[in-house]
């Protein structure tokens, strides 16, 4: 329709205009595979290697699952259960609320707290060479556990 609308002013009134809008579609039919056969796709291999594509290191994975762990237990009950249930569990802030039966604003409140004092407890995760990025508070936790 488009084209049609733009190409109305070529139409010569020598056909009728059912005929000539035919004509467009079909155009525009041909134009479409004559532009898929100039890029072919090739369909992947099913079979493969089958080593993902970055090396995963199952003792660093489970340092930071422990690590993780370590400062879930550090925080508030409440702020806990709410950041389990929604960035854990993957509830919605609403079915959070009625499972814990508070108000969705205090869920909200609750994830935002507990996951600023996580991101402090776990900075040193981020960024395992500088210590410099990591507050106090956390650093005394570390010297604290003797990491």
């Amino acid at each position: 329709m488009i084209s049609a609308f733009r190409n109305a002013s070529s139409f010569r009134a020598e056909s009728q205009v059912t005929t000539w809008l035919h004509r467009i579609v079909v155009n525009a039919c041909l134009d479409r595979i004559r532009r898929r056969q100039a890029r072919p796709t090739v369909p992947l291999p099913e079979t493969g290697p089958t080593e993902p594509a970055v090396p995963r290191d199952a003792i660093a994975e489970q340092d930071t699952r422990m690590a993780v762990q370590e400062a879930l237990a550090e925080l508030p009950e409440d702020q806990r259960s709410a950041i389990v249930l929604v960035d854990v569990e993957g509830y919605s802030v609403a079915e959070t609320a009625v499972m814990l039966g508070v108000a969705e604003g205090t869920v909200k409140s609750r994830c935002a707290r507990g996951r600023a004092k996580l991101a402090k407890l776990l900075g040193h995760l981020r960024n395992p060479s500088a210590d410099a990025n990591v507050p106090d508070d956390a650093m005394a936790i570390r010297r604290r556990e003797g990491r």
